[in-house]
């Protein structure tokens, strides 16, 4: 299954949810980070049960400190 993150297109292998992406990339840490599939901000309650789809484009967001 291929998706886009962050403009860059990603294979999956299979679908899968966004918990599960996260590890793919393996992101060590979710604290400050949004996500956003298809311009729809996702819950992080939500990302064990959000199934991604073919073709969806994922945004990953981390807040910053500065000012």
């Amino acid at each position: 299954m291929e998706v886009t993150i962050n403009n860059q297109n990603h294979f999956l292998g299979e679908a899968c949810s966004i918990e599960r992406m996260l590890n793919y990339l393996a992101v060590s840490t979710t604290n400050g980070l949004a996500i956003a599939v298809n311009q729809t901000i996702v819950p992080k309650s939500s990302w064990p049960a959000h199934t991604l789809q073919p073709g969806d484009q994922i945004i990953l967001i981390k807040a910053t400190q500065g000012g």
